[in-house]
């Protein structure tokens, strides 16, 4: 991975940790940026009235794609 990519990568986390944390994880922009970031994980959102009143994700699901992964997927 280039550091340019690399450098992209952590800007798009960052900008995912400030939505979860401002609660705007219902919005078209989160589901392209959760795409961008090849995300797998729980997105979690909890509503009182309507309004969202906390939200949250769990971590550990980013998982870059490496040449072993591929050679497990032929081997399988």
């Amino acid at each position: 991975m280039s550091q340019s990519d690399n450098l992209n990568e952590e800007k798009e986390f960052s900008e995912f940790r400030r939505k979860v944390k401002a609660a705007e994880v219902l919005s078209a922009s989160m589901e392209r940026l959760l795409f961008s970031l090849h995300f797998t994980g729980t997105v979690s959102v909890q509503l009182v009235n309507g309004r969202i009143q906390k939200s949250g994700y769990e971590e550990g699901y980013f998982r870059q794609k490496s040449v072993s992964d591929d050679e497990r997927s032929r081997k399988l």
